[in-house]
C-alpha cells in the first residue's frame, strides 16, 4: 500500500492534502510510489491526475523555444508599496510613513531605507510602479495576480484557473531531462491555501508545483518525495520497472484511449526523478559553501531563494519561494524592521548570484504579493475588536502595487509607471497582472494567446487580456 504522509501543518488547517496519488502528481510519488504501484495504479494516477481536464492547447502562433526560467519571490499577505519601491517624501506625514527614500546607484531611482543591498545594484533590475487590479480582497488580489483572473472572494475561495506558471510548463516543460518542470519552495501557498492558485486547476494535478515542504535553512532538510525506499536498491527498482514495462507491452494493442501512453510519461518522468543525480544533487543545499549560504541569509526565505537559483541552474522552469507574514494592518515598523532586511538580503543576493553565474540573462527574478497597502496608515486597530490594537498599519490597498522584475533580458534600472502623489493609483502607464503575465511569457517563450479547453470544455485563454511591457527590454 503506497503511504503517503501528512504534514501536520496541513492537518491543522484542514486541507485535503494527503489522500494518496489522485491528489499528487505522480512526479511526486517518488521512490516510494515506484517501489509499490502496479501497472492499475499507474494508470489511475494518471487519469486522477488529468480529471475533468480536457486540456489540449487550443492552435495558435509557434512559440519560440527557449532556456529560460523564473524565479517569482511571493510576499503572501500584500507588502506596502509605499513602504518600499514607490515612496512619497512629500506626502503628508501618515502617507509617508515611517521611513525615508534612499538613493541607488541609478539616479532618480529610490527605495526605502531598509533596502541598502537592493540600492547598490539597481542597475540590475528595474520597478513597475503602476501595477493595479483594484480589489483588496487577499484572495481575489492573489487570484488576479497568479492567474490574471478574478471570480473568486473571501467568500468563495477555491481557485477557478490555474497558475501563469503551470500553463506555462505545460507547454515548455522542464528545461533539463530528470529535473521538475514546476517546484515551490518550501510550499505552494497563497493566502494560507495549498496549492492555492499556484496549482493546475483544470489542466490537471500533475501541472501543480513538486513542493518541497521543509525549511531549507533547517540543519536536517530534506525533499520527502526523492528519500529512498527501505530495501529497495537501485537494481530492484530497475527490475520493478522492466516487470511493469513489459506488462505495458501486453495491453499495449487494445489501449485505444492512449492511458498507457499517459502513464509511461509519468513513470519514465518519476522514474529519471528518483534514479538521476541531477534533481537529488539540485535540491542537496549542504553543497553550498557557507560562504555562499551566509549571503542570502541563515533564514527560511533566503535559503530557499538560495535553493531556487540551484534549480533553475539544474533545468526546473518555474519556482515560487513563499514567504508569508505581511498583512500587516498594524504594528508596521516593527513587521518592517523585521521582515524588510531579510528580502533586502536574499533578493540583492539572488540577483547578484545569478549576473556572476551568468544565469541572470536566461532567468527572470520577479517580487511581488496580491496587493498594495492603504496610502494613509491607520490607528493600528484602537478601539477595534479585542486583540486587534498595535501600532499603525496599513490595510489592504488593491488599486496600486510595485513589482519587482530583473533578468530573464530585462533591462535594469527603469522605473514603469507612476502613481500620484499620495500612492493612490496609477497616474500613467497603468499596468494590470496581464501585462505582466504577457511579460513572463515572453521570456520563456510561450505563446501570450495560448488558450486550454476548461473543466466545462470551452476554450479558455491563459492571459485574456494585457500586452508585453515593451519597456522592459
Amino acid at each position: 500500500m503506497l503511504r503517503v504522509q501528512c504534514d501536520p501543518a496541513q492537518a491543522a488547517s484542514g486541507t485535503k492534502y494527503c489522500d494518496g496519488v489522485s491528489r499528487r502528481s505522480f512526479l511526486q510519488i517518488g521512490m516510494a510510489g515506484m517501489g509499490s504501484l502496479g501497472l492499475a495504479d499507474i494508470l489511475r494516477a494518471s487519469q486522477g491526475s488529468s480529471a475533468g481536464a480536457s486540456s489540449s492547447a487550443v492552435k495558435g502562433p509557434a512559440a519560440t523555444k527557449r532556456g529560460t526560467s523564473v524565479i517569482l519571490l511571493w510576499l503572501d499577505g500584500g507588502p506596502s508599496h509605499i513602504d518600499t519601491y514607490d515612496m512619497k517624501p512629500d506626502a503628508p506625514a501618515e502617507v509617508r510613513g515611517i521611513w525615508s527614500p534612499i538613493k541607488s546607484n541609478v539616479p532618480g531611482m529610490e527605495m526605502t531605507e531598509l533596502f541598502p543591498l537592493q540600492a547598490q545594484i539597481a542597475d540590475k533590475f528595474s520597478v513597475i510602479r503602476s501595477m493595479h487590479h483594484d480589489n483588496g480582497d487577499h484572495f481575489t488580489g492573489g487570484h488576479y495576480m497568479l492567474t490574471g483572473k478574478g471570480g473568486v472572494s473571501g467568500a468563495a475561495n477555491a481557485g477557478k484557473h490555474p497558475f501563469i506558471g503551470a500553463a506555462a510548463v505545460k507547454m515548455t516543460g522542464a528545461r533539463q531531462p530528470g529535473m521538475p518542470a514546476h517546484v515551490a519552495v518550501p510550499q505552494a501557498m497563497s493566502i494560507g491555501l495549498r496549492p492555492g492558485y499556484f496549482g493546475g486547476n483544470y489542466l490537471g494535478k500533475q501541472y501543480d508545483p513538486f513542493d518541497t515542504g521543509g525549511d531549507p535553512n533547517g540543519k536536517t532538510f530534506n525533499v520527502q518525495n526523492l528519500t529512498q525506499v527501505a530495501g529497495l536498491d537501485l537494481p530492484r527498482l530497475q527490475n520493478r520497472r522492466s516487470l511493469l514495462s513489459s506488462m505495458d507491452n501486453l495491453r499495449r494493442e487494445i489501449d485505444g484511449g492512449g492511458a498507457l501512453e499517459a502513464a509511461d510519461k509519468f513513470d519514465t518522468q518519476a522514474y529519471e526523478l528518483v534514479t538521476g543525480k541531477r534533481a537529488t544533487e539540485a535540491f542537496d543545499i549542504s553543497k553550498e559553501s557557507d560562504k555562499v549560504r551566509d549571503r542570502y541569509g541563515r533564514h527560511s526565505w533566503g535559503q530557499s531563494a538560495l535553493l531556487a537559483r540551484r534549480l533553475v541552474e539544474a533545468g526546473t522552469t518555474f519556482v515560487t519561494v513563499h514567504s508569508g507574514g505581511w498583512d500587516h494592518h498594524w504594528n508596521l515598523q516593527s513587521g518592517y524592521h523585521r521582515n524588510l532586511p531579510i528580502v533586502d538580503q536574499m533578493t540583492s543576493a539572488l540577483i547578484e548570484d545569478l549576473s556572476e553565474r551568468g544565469l541572470l540573462d536566461t532567468t527572470m527574478v520577479l517580487l511581488c504579493g496580491e496587493f498594495g497597502r492603504t496610502p494613509k496608515m491607520n490607528d493600528g486597530g484602537n478601539g477595534g475588536p479585542p486583540g486587534s490594537q498595535g501600532t499603525p498599519g496599513r490595510d489592504h490597498w488593491g488599486n496600486a502595487l510595485s513589482v519587482l522584475i530583473a533578468g530573464g533580458g530585462v533591462k535594469g534600472g527603469r522605473m514603469i509607471g507612476t502613481t500620484d502623489a499620495r500612492g493612490e493609483r496609477p497616474k500613467d502607464r497603468p499596468l494590470t497582472p496581464g501585462d505582466l503575465h504577457s511579460t513572463i511569457f515572453q521570456v520563456l517563450g510561450v505563446d501570450r494567446h495560448l488558450a486550454f479547453n476548461d473543466f466545462s470544455g470551452r476554450p479558455t485563454r491563459v492571459i485574456e487580456e494585457g500586452d508585453v511591457i515593451h519597456e522592459l527590454f
